[in-house]
């Protein structure tokens, strides 16, 4: 599957990953966009180097941020790659290959704030209309995919945060996947997933590697 990019920041989950290995993500995901800004490629962790729960083949997103402002965010949603190997690549295309955006420049990375979520498998939904789809939606806590007649689009569950009505929520998804706000056929197949997610500046996780290091 290929990545995509979608707008908004990352979603609310349980949590799974303690304080470290949260920071160790991240830390990998910083790590990956200066090895980008230095040699125009991702960095390639080796997972033995990590807990065994990064090393799990899991899916995510990498959101960035400079101040309140979305500056890329990419994923993938069929896991496919060890954790810490997803989000190095996540990062690198969040920072530098977000269609909407050009490429991050060296000046922006200690202005970035990163964001890691790790998807939940994605459930499908069994559902036989527009009006039974709505009934399902849990509000702050699912993103949803939603795929019809070779269309496909998702939104992270933090896009809630934009659109609290579950009608507008799906009629902006529909929009998304390039389909009619009001779009609805037997065909419809939706999926919902939720995540897990944290975020810290990249200035304070640049620090972080460099005292790792020492």
């Amino acid at each position: 599957m290929s990545s995509t990019s979608v707008p908004g920041s990352p979603g609310k989950g349980e949590a799974t990953y303690d304080d470290a290995e949260r920071r160790l993500l991240l830390g990998v995901a910083v790590g990956s966009i200066a090895h980008g800004l230095a040699r125009r490629v991702p960095l390639v962790p080796d997972p033995r180097d990590y807990p065994a729960a990064l090393r799990a083949v899991r899916a995510t997103f990498v959101t960035l941020e400079i101040g309140t402002a979305l500056r890329g965010c990419i994923g993938v949603l069929a896991a496919r790659r060890p954790l810490v190997a997803d989000v190095a690549h996540n990062a690198f295309a969040a920072a530098f290959e977000d269609p909407r955006f050009p490429p991050l420049a060296p000046a922006e990375l200690h202005r970035l704030t990163i964001h890691v979520s790790v998807l939940s498998p994605p459930q499908a939904l069994r559902c036989d209309s527009r009006v039974d789809l709505l009934a399902q939606l849990r509000p702050e806590i699912d993103g949803l995919i939603l795929e019809d007649r070779g269309q496909r689009g998702t939104f992270l569950p933090s896009v809630w945060e934009q659109l609290a009505n579950p009608a507008d929520f799906l009629a902006h998804l529909c929009l998304k996947a390039g389909l009619a706000a009001d779009h609805w056929s037997d065909s419809v197949a939706v999926s919902r997933y939720t995540t897990e997610s944290f975020a810290a500046p990249a200035a304070e996780l640049l620090d972080d590697n460099v005292t790792r290091m020492q």
